[in-house]
């Protein structure tokens, strides 16, 4: 009787540490675990890629008649960028957290966003030799062409619409403008001038070879 009510007694005893030593290991790990930040960490990233690295690139330019992306499809309001950027996935998430946050009282507002950004890129540090291969990821960004439909948001009056894309102007490093459903698209880059016809250009001539009438 004695051995039993002695060995239950040291089952208790060892259960009880065993617990308050696994709640002190628990307190040591998470003390332990290190305080970092992730450099450029922004919400939008893809979900997985082919390949780890990518070329730097070029920021395409529309040269033919096509006018993709330069209207607005989805809400009532655009964001549209006026310079042909790369946008880094941080731009990207600090506008869409001010257009949600200023739209967001709005009942039935919506947002929606028209580029993704899926293009990792790599960098190394400053005063490193050459060679050793390409440089670590650091953060995804996307190529934006000009006069790109980047943001939409619906469900506003037109002054809630321009006062939020006002604030989102203020986190882009480009030039944007608002437009409206319905606006013109804009072929290709925006620089082809208008064709004229050979009638408009024989009384151009004519009107320049004729000396002016005297008073």
């Amino acid at each position: 009787m004695f051995s039993a009510f002695r060995k239950n007694a040291l089952s208790t005893v060892y259960n009880t540490s065993s617990i308050i030593s696994n709640v002190f290991q628990k307190q040591a790990t998470s003390s332990i675990l290190p305080l970092t930040s992730i450099r450029f960490a922004s919400n939008f990233s893809p979900r997985r890629t082919k390949y780890r690295k990518a070329h730097k690139g070029k920021i395409p330019i529309p040269t033919g008649g096509s006018t993709k992306g330069t209207t607005v499809q989805f809400g009532d309001y655009g964001l549209r960028v006026k310079e042909g950027a790369r946008l880094t996935g941080r731009q990207l998430t600090a506008v869409h957290t001010a257009l949600k946050r200023k739209i967001k009282p709005v009942k039935g507002s919506q947002l929606w966003m028209r580029v993704f950004p899926d293009i990792p890129v790599s960098s190394k540090g400053n005063e490193v030799r050459m060679g050793k291969g390409k440089g670590t990821f650091e953060y995804w960004a996307c190529r934006v062409p000009v006069n790109r439909i980047i943001f939409e948001i619906s469900g506003m009056r037109k002054e809630i619409a321009k006062e939020a894309f006002r604030l989102a102007s203020h986190k882009l490093p480009i030039k944007v403008e608002m437009v409206e459903r319905g606006a013109k698209p804009i072929v290709g880059a925006g620089y082809v001038a208008p064709a004229t016809t050979v009638e408009a250009t024989v009384v151009k001539a004519v009107e320049a070879a004729t000396p002016p009438a005297s008073a």
